[in-house]
């Protein structure tokens, strides 16, 4: 049954009436959805870096926090202002004038509070500045739940009114706050610039490839039609609620729209160009093109469509917020695949390859003997042992690089060192100890309320030092006194409305975004009871928590590697079994599996040597590797299917060893061109200023042109041509070898 209703798809869609219902029935789709649904980017959002069932220890933290010490405050800005030599008394004024200006009723609509530097007394006032007196912090708290535009409009404010001042100081604006504004500045522009050079770039390419203008026209008027269909469907997807729009996806989505549909294109283009050598009739030649390549381009399709529901698997909101938006984007572009391209390419037929336009009875399309790919096959299918033996040790030897990579959970050091929260930042973390970049809050908590007595007073004392007694905290707030724990008083506001919970404040040694000061927030979580125990207090009666940034990407890390070890593992398997499907083989299955992830690793490896020994970085993002797998393995599956569905069906026709050589021969022109494409088009991404999509968009690019050439070129069929040589399936018909078991 399902083979009687692919051929009568196959048939439908290259007749006139099929071709030109399809087409009709695209423009509808857009032009309804232009008229009822928003484009994506208007509930687009920045999803942030916590879990998608919220229940994270730092998330019921913050929680206790929301709950005991609420406050009507939001997202926090830190201005820092600087002078490297040393802040004068005139930027003294110009800093109690900005003060004063943000205490007052003409401050900033969305300004919460802010701390009263001007009216703090001047012994204080010293306090907070840097040892070196070149750098002033002062804390400005915006309202709660505001839009990301309300947080940039705001801080553009501000930075306007001090730049009026002409004072001459550095202000940079950083905090969470200033890292939000800046997020918004760095992807205001960005779809449009990505858009405009990934539409130039495969142009030109498609052009040199093609020589014909309508070949290089036709796969981005496919990718337009298919991307409008998207936009707007994540854009309903998003006013409803149905999902989460992520913004960085959308970037990303946009490249792989256009890489994937441009590559499904350069597969029909190829055969159709083939049976109109052999046929008179357009509509036949696409019907016998769609018969041979509808079953690849499904199933290359439909891993990555695998792969990216996987994600949804994943806790982790950038992780999980990424499955919707691919998922649908997938779905939309393989039936375009199956339908849009044949359908146009069917109603433009020969004009299409205009000026080199294929002839009916032209010399029958084969390995010719000069070319590239048809010496390449010969090599590799006359000497698979030494291909396979030299790519392998290649590989592997890059791979081994894998265990020195190193990883960074600072955000900011994502960020380009021009932008104004990365320059504040690093002014901070300079002239500052590196704990009072982001202190950590710890909250003992009480099922009881609390009898805050001499005796208990004592006992907080004693967590405190217990605390300290690690080695690797600077101090802790409050710090009491002998006297204070005598007096049964706790200072300040640290006991909740409730009599429930207190609140303590801990400043670390170590840059709190740094592998160390994870460590410790990890260590203290674990010997929590212990630490209760020890300083009288029943862990049956309380119980310690750690909010702050430090705890919370102590979480990250912990759900990075959850979700890195399930998305692998599920992914290959799932992959896997579709291949064992498609190949209609295990081994050939496993084969083209393990060259994947050899591959994958050979890249990751050979990345890691180049990062980090020529252009200087020390990390790289925590994410590239979920990325990077997710993206290349799925995408990479795409020219193995076509490679091995070629064989298979010379196989039928010759001897295994020639059909691998015919295989290579006959795919490599057009799947080199497709790596070429698709490489590219992620080059696209080096131009972005977020270091992330820098080093993904260099990743994903070495990674396509390592699976084209050497993987799929080369290692794949040696390593075929081996296991070929020993089973073989029968065609009855034609008493020849079909493919390997």
């Amino acid at each position: 049954m399902l083979k009687q209703f692919a051929k009568t798809f196959t048939h439908y869609v290259s007749s006139r009436k099929g071709a030109w219902t399809v087409l009709i029935g695209w423009i509808v789709i857009i032009l309804l959805l232009s008229l009822t649904a928003p484009g994506s980017k208007e509930y687009a959002v920045n999803s942030g870096e916590g879990s998608v069932h919220n229940d994270t220890p730092s998330a019921a933290a913050q929680q206790i926090m929301d709950e005991y010490f609420p406050s009507k405050d939001g997202l926090t800005a830190l201005l820092v202002f600087h002078d490297p030599n040393r802040i004068t008394d005139k930027d003294r004024s110009a800093i109690t004038e900005v003060s004063q200006w943000l205490s007052s009723a003409d401050k900033p609509q969305y300004v919460s509070a802010a701390l009263p530097f001007h009216q703090l007394p001047k012994n204080v006032q010293e306090q907070m500045f840097s040892k070196d007196k070149t750098t002033l912090l002062l804390n400005v708290s915006l309202q709660k739940n505001l839009e990301s535009d309300q947080t940039y409009d705001t801080l553009q404010q501000i930075r306007d009114h001090v730049k009026n001042m002409n004072s001459g100081l550095q202000v940079e604006i950083t905090g969470p706050a200033g890292i939000a504004s800046d997020t918004t500045t760095l992807f205001k522009n960005a779809d449009f610039v990505l858009m405009l050079a990934t539409v130039v770039l495969i142009l030109v390419i498609l052009i040199v490839i093609y020589r014909s203008p309508l070949l290089a026209i036709m796969p981005l008027l496919v990718s337009g039609i298919v991307y409008l269909v998207v936009d707007r469907i994540l854009g309903l997807g998003g006013k409803f609620g149905w999902f989460v729009v992520e913004k960085q996806s959308l970037s990303i989505m946009m490249i792989l729209l256009f890489a994937v549909l441009t590559d499904y294109c350069l597969f029909v283009i190829a055969r159709f160009r083939e049976e109109l050598r052999q046929t008179e009739s357009k509509h036949e030649a696409m019907k016998q093109a769609l018969t041979h390549v509808a079953e690849p381009i499904l199933f290359s399709g439909g891993t990555v469509l695998m792969a990216m529901v996987i994600l949804f698997t994943a806790i982790f909101k950038p992780y999980n917020h990424f499955a919707p938006v691919f998922s649908i984007a997938m779905v939309v572009i393989l039936i375009g695949g199956v339908t849009l391209i044949p359908a146009l390419f069917t109603l433009v037929g020969r004009k299409a390859f205009w000026p080199f336009v294929p002839k009916a009875g032209a010399e029958q399309t084969k390995p010719k003997k000069e070319g590239i790919w048809s010496k390449i096959g010969s090599f590799v299918t006359r000497k698979p042992a030494v291909t396979a033996g030299v790519l392998l040790v290649l590989l592997l030897a890059s791979s081994a690089n894998l265990f020195g990579m190193k990883y960074s959970f600072n955000i900011m050091k994502s960020f380009p060192e021009d932008i104004s929260s990365r320059q504040g930042f690093d002014i901070l973390e300079e002239r500052f100890p590196p704990g009072q970049l982001a202190p950590v809050t710890v909250l003992l908590k009480s099922d009881h309320k609390i009898d805050a007595n001499a005796d208990f007073v004592k006992q907080i004392a004693s967590l405190s030092e217990k605390l300290k007694s690690d080695g690797h905290i600077s101090s802790i707030t409050p710090a009491l006194t002998p006297q204070q724990a005598d007096s049964g008083q706790l200072p300040g506001k640290e006991l909740s409305e409730s009599g429930q919970v207190v609140k303590l404040q801990l400043t670390l040694e170590d840059n709190p975004y740094d592998p160390a000061a994870l460590d410790v927030i990890a260590q203290l979580r674990q010997d929590s009871n212990s630490l209760l125990k020890n300083s009288g207090l029943a862990p049956e009666q309380y119980s310690l928590h750690f909010a702050g940034q430090t705890a919370e990407q102590l979480d990250v890390r912990i759900m990075n590697q959850r979700d890195t070890t399930v998305v692998f593992t599920l992914i290959t398997l799932f992959i896997a079994v579709m291949l064992a499907f498609q190949a209609r083989s295990v081994k050939m299955a496993a084969t083209m599996i393990l060259t994947m992830l050899l591959s994958y690793a050979g890249t990751m490896g050979l990345g890691w040597l180049i990062f980090h020994e020529f252009l200087g970085f020390d990390s790289v993002s925590y994410r590239l590797p979920v990325y990077t797998f997710v993206f290349l393995i799925a995408l990479g599956v795409d020219y193995n299917i076509m490679l091995v569905s070629r064989i298979r069906e010379e196989a039928k026709k010759y001897e295994w060893m020639d059909a691998v050589k015919r295989g290579v021969s006959l795919t490599g022109g057009v799947i080199s061109s497709a790596g070429i494409i698709l490489a590219a088009t992620f080059c696209v991404l080096i131009t972005q200023p977020l270091q992330e999509l820098f080093l993904f968009g260099i990743l994903m690019a070495m990674g396509i042109l390592i699976d084209t050439f050497l993987v799929r070129g080369m290692l794949l069929p040696a390593i075929l041509t081996m296991i070929g040589g020993s089973k073989r399936i029968t065609n009855h018909k034609n008493n020849l070898p079909v493919h390997p078991e």
